[in-house]
């Protein structure tokens, strides 16, 4: 950004580093530019991180900008967690340190309240209020990660008892399509309670075409647009999924009973037809209103089984004589899938296990199964055919777009390629072609994990958006979500679209702005659930590791920070960081792309492999620190 106009106004949203300091972070509206300033500790203190305010932004001689003059326009934050402090014997609330830097007066409303206690207070006309005390026992790192990022924990009333009433509304034949005579399965994790997807396979013909069926829960037939249930659906917009935790979009009343396909019992569905030709081609499809009867539900392994060695487990006995078409139709999806390029996005996951106390017990590394590439297939499918269906049909859709990256990430993409030992060549502007050849050459490897970390990250990430475009990472002309309904916002406001088509609506808007704002507000909120994800994940990591400081790992430096290397552990998926001050050969910096932190005597980059030990831990900040071991 120019600096010949410095000093300026500017209105920009607050970040809270938990060293005590914060930027402004202005984005300009005109492009993509993004201005940080420094604010000092002093100029923060009555703020929160995301308050949106005023400010005069001045740059340094050395190009950097600071910020002065804060002015509050508007905070979007209700509420925070935080420990009691006493001061002469007034109770103050140590905020998290990722929210505020300072302590603030806490209004305990008589509650009696000792030092140490967890509490979460809400912000009332600038002072908090104390809303409720952590129980003793209670995990605070969650219950910290929560209000740290304006996460919902439970549903008002008033909507509890509207997801009762709607589970009055019978699930009736009408004028629905008939399915139930049709065999149809479920293949989830045995834990998973919210099954809205359901699939069914019609036999080849003799033009060698087979029919697959992808069923799914017809939330909007009981989530009444407008209603409090919506509104705060809506408002949540997904389902988040916090290790030891989950905080559902929809009450659990609609979620993992009412609406879910559990096996025998009718449930009122969505499905789109597939006609798949052998060559993998889908060259039909059909959308329409139905009723199921869910005969087996599967879980990966066992389906997995089937796949890889033919075993048949005991609830796949009602379902055996389908099970081979179903492979034929994930087969011939996959040798078309592969035609087009792209990449594969099941992946490696690292999952904390709890034991009945609710304390961490484990962390195992969860590996994507033949039968979780099915699903994969089958659910990239449907959504696919729903998008071309809509577009064709003059429907605008909330799209799920992925940009092609510009030619600065694929030369980042190529040096990352190089130092992990791999040959990229890209060239100028990557190919979905190239990038599933790069995906197929880094599966199986041993720093597979954070290879892929590294690469899903330099491809940058999907929206949300009425536009019609392609999404590069599937290498899908059109895409959207319609498979999860339950647990994503974007795919009920799909299905209210279908369902209102079906039904006869046409004075549909070409890429309607109130879709688009549906879009934007989604995609917010998605934003806020992966970083509430990936902060309790960190967290975990970090209680994990306290127990194995000392121990050396194997590792691959996944990114180049100014403070030094990020490194992810070989086969636990566990990320550290490496401050610079600790490296032999500095002082470092990092390159004009952060894709190596040089010195005088050593180069490190990123997808360089290194040994560590565990040298410290934080909970609190999710932090796990290494040292470099020579």
């Amino acid at each position: 950004m120019d600096t010949s106009a410095s000093p300026r106004t500017v209105t920009g949203r607050i970040d809270v580093h938990p060293r005590g300091f914060g930027f402004l972070t202005v984005q300009s509206p005109d492009s993509h530019e993004v201005l940080s300033a420094f604010i000092p500790p002093p100029d923060l203190n009555p703020y929160f991180a995301g308050d949106v305010v005023t400010a005069t932004v001045t740059a340094g001689a050395d190009g950097r900008w600071s910020a002065s003059n804060l002015s509050l326009v508007e905070r979007p934050r209700t509420q925070v967690y935080g420990e009691v402090v006493l001061r002469k014997g007034t109770p103050f609330l140590r905020v998290d340190r990722e929210v505020a830097n300072a302590d603030w007066a806490l209004d305990t409303g008589g509650t009696q309240l000792q030092f140490g206690d967890a509490v979460v207070a809400r912000i009332a006309e600038g002072k908090l209020v104390l809303l409720y005390r952590v129980e003793p026992g209670e995990d605070r790192s969650l219950e910290r990660v929560i209000a740290r990022h304006g996460l919902r924990k439970s549903f008002p009333p008033e909507v509890i008892e509207e997801a009762r009433r709607a589970r009055a509304v019978p699930h009736a034949l009408g004028a629905r399509r008939d399915l139930r005579s049709i065999p149809t399965v479920t293949v989830d994790a045995p834990s998973t309670r919210d099954i809205d997807d359901a699939i069914s396979v019609l036999p080849a013909g003799p033009d060698g075409a087979l029919r697959l069926l992808v069923s799914i829960a017809d939330v909007g037939e009981y989530v009444t647009e407008g209603s409090a249930l919506d509104v705060e659906a809506r408002e949540r917009a997904t389902s988040v999924y916090l290790a030891g935790r989950v905080l559902p979009m929809l009450p659990e009343e609609l979620s993992s009973h009412w609406l879910s396909l559990v096996p025998g019992e009718e449930r009122l569905c969505l499905t789109v037809e597939l006609r798949i030709d052998p060559q993998g081609r889908v060259t039909a499809a059909d959308v329409y209103e139905s009723i199921i009867r869910s005969w087996a539900r599967l879980n990966y392994d066992e389906t997995a089984a089937f796949l890889d060695r033919g075993e048949v487990s005991s609830a796949m006995e009602p379902v055996k004589d389908v099970m081979p078409w179903f492979r034929l139709a994930a087969a011939r999806l996959a040798v078309a899938r592969a035609a087009r390029g792209g990449m594969e996005f099941a992946r490696e996951e690292a999952r904390f296990t709890f034991d009945e106390r609710g304390e961490l017990s484990g962390l195992v590394s969860e590996r994507p199964t033949s039968a979780h590439g099915m699903i994969e297939r089958f659910m990239v499918a449907a959504n696919e055919a729903i998008a071309t269906w809509l577009l064709a049909r003059g429907v605008p859709g909330v799209f799920r777009v992925h940009e092609q990256p510009d030619p600065v990430r694929v030369a980042d993409l190529n040096a990352f390629a190089e130092t992990s030992g791999f040959a990229a060549g890209f060239g100028r502007e990557l190919t979905p072609l190239a990038l599933a050849a790069f995906d197929r050459q880094i599966a199986g490897a041993t720093a597979e994990a954070a290879l892929r970390s590294v690469l899903r990250r330099s491809l940058g990430p999907s929206r949300y958006t009425v536009k019609p475009l392609p999404h590069f990472g599937l290498a899908a002309p059109l895409y959207l979500h319609f498979t999860s309904p339950i647990r994503r916002y974007a795919d009920l406001a799909v299905h209210r679209t279908l369902k209102a088509y079906l039904r006869g609506r046409r004075d549909f808007v070409d890429m309607d702005p109130k879709v688009e704002a549906t879009a934007v507000h989604i995609n917010a909120k998605a934003r806020a659930s992966a970083r509430a994800e990936t902060d309790r994940h960190r967290e975990l990591e970090a209680r994990w590791m306290a127990a194995r400081v000392g121990q050396q790992f194997p590792a691959r430096v996944t990114r180049v920070k100014p403070f030094g290397l990020v490194a992810q552990l070989d086969g636990m998926l566990v990320e550290g960081v490496v401050p610079s001050d600790g490296l032999p050969g500095g002082p470092f910096r990092p390159d004009a792309r952060e894709l190596s932190l040089v010195g005088k005597e050593r180069t490190f980059t990123v997808g360089m492999p290194v040994t560590v030990k565990v040298a410290s831990t934080d909970e609190q900040l999710g932090r796990v620190e290494l040292a470099l071991v020579q």
